[in-house]
């Protein structure tokens, strides 16, 4: 499997382009700008579907240049394709409304896209809707799960309790999976681990 990273958007959120060696399709986790650059990146494959660990406009930015592709997302952060307030948004003054979501995840969801087995892992706290997938050995928790932090719960559907939870519950996960995050550097559960004392 390769994954590649680009940063991008205004707050440089990490976007990943997952896909097997030699595939014509690859899955795009969190869309979040600059939709020439992912286009760049695809290098002529399809992009079989988009992938959204939650609804914040910086992890949106890119859905409108993608049309007729498939968007993956939690229903319970529906709203935030439509709303600036509660995507966040209006704070950076990007008010413009994202395309519906095509198809909902949920807590065990498991998907097979563009070649890749994907299990769903519901994480709320961040955001109502807040999802992690797993995909072979590498976990791509959004703003659950930073290097050495987590998401702010201080925005629209953030609730503080909620994300302890589910930090805890991917703490515990049984393999030492890679951890690749909405921002910042990728880490790794057991290193994640040792910083909570675990």
């Amino acid at each position: 499997m390769k994954i590649d990273t680009l940063e991008l958007g205004p707050i440089q959120t990490n976007c990943y382009i997952v896909y097997n060696e030699g595939a014509e399709e690859a899955v795009v986790i969190d869309p979040a700008g600059e939709p020439e650059k992912i286009k760049k990146a695809l290098d002529g494959k399809k992009a079989a579907a988009m992938l959204l660990t939650h609804g914040h406009f910086d992890h949106t930015g890119a859905l409108s240049a993608f049309e007729g592709t498939p968007i993956y997302m939690h229903p319970a952060d529906d709203v935030m394709l439509l709303d600036p307030v509660w995507s966040a948004g209006e704070l950076l003054g990007d008010n413009e409304p994202r395309p519906a979501a095509t198809h909902y995840v949920q807590e065990g969801s498991k998907l097979r896209l563009a070649g890749l087995d994907i299990a769903v892992l519901h994480t709320p706290g961040h955001t109502l809707g807040s999802v992690c997938y797993l995909i072979g050995d590498v976990l791509f928790t959004g703003d659950t799960m930073f290097c050495g932090s987590y998401g702010r719960t201080d925005l629209p559907g953030g609730d503080e309790e909620a994300l302890s939870r589910s930090l805890r519950r991917l703490l515990k996960l049984e393999k030492n999976y890679i951890v690749c995050p909405g921002h910042g550097e990728p880490t790794g559960i057991y290193q994640e681990r040792e910083l909570y004392g675990l």
